[in-house]
């Protein structure tokens, strides 16, 4: 499978344990790929849940996926500060259709002002009885929450706000690029590649 490249968008695909389909993410632009990760951004994204409902996402939220790692994470950039909403899920596998994984019902919410919270923990309990979750399954998922914290607090990856401040400046960056590819065709080479230059200035980031 060919890795999306910064641009693309795909579509996201989150299931349960017993393979039916939990949750759609229309279009997640691409912002960077590498052999085991894949960073993101959703902004005024289509999501499609389980049962038909559809909403679209408020907030631009740079979104993050690794193959080792059994979580992804969303941080949302609001006006208030950076929250986090990280699923415990397994890593995941990318084909033509969409980036897909197992979302495991614990969830860490992680507030502006740095409060956290691990969440349902009793659908954990009931959907780890019910879809016969193994002890080894459920031991990688427990060590990967402390991994997780751990990560929050040390402010490691997408929880530097470094780091999201970075990926949404070249979110922008890849934006208004999509955007002069649509109407520059009347520029002139000059107008074009001056303006390219300053866009790509506005985006440099780190290659974290």
């Amino acid at each position: 499978m060919k890795l999306p490249k910064e641009g693309d968008f795909i579509t996201i695909q989150s299931y349960k344990h017993d393979g039916s389909l939990h949750r759609t993410w229309r279009d997640t632009m691409v912002l960077k790929t590498t052999e085991n990760a894949i960073i993101g951004v959703n902004d005024h994204t289509l999501v499609t849940e389980s049962d038909g409902r559809r909403w679209v996402t408020r907030e631009p939220a740079i979104v993050y996926f690794h193959k080792k790692y059994w979580f992804n994470i969303i941080a949302m950039i609001r006006d208030n500060g950076i929250s986090y909403y990280c699923n415990m899920a397994s890593p995941y596998y990318l084909d033509e259709e969409a980036l897909k994984y197992i979302d495991y019902d614990l969830d860490v919410k992680v507030f502006t002002d740095g409060e956290k919270r691990l969440l349902d923990v009793e659908e954990y309990e009931r959907h780890k009885r019910k879809m016969k979750y193994s002890d080894d399954l459920d031991y990688i998922l427990k060590e990967h929450v402390k991994i997780l914290v751990d990560w929050i607090n040390n402010g490691r990856g997408p929880f530097s706000e470094a780091y999201v401040n970075i990926w949404y400046k070249r979110y922008i960056a890849s934006a208004v690029l999509l955007f002069i590819s649509r109407v520059s065709s009347s520029w002139t080479s000059r107008q074009r590649v001056s303006t390219l230059l300053a866009v790509r200035s506005y985006g440099t980031y780190s290659p974290y």
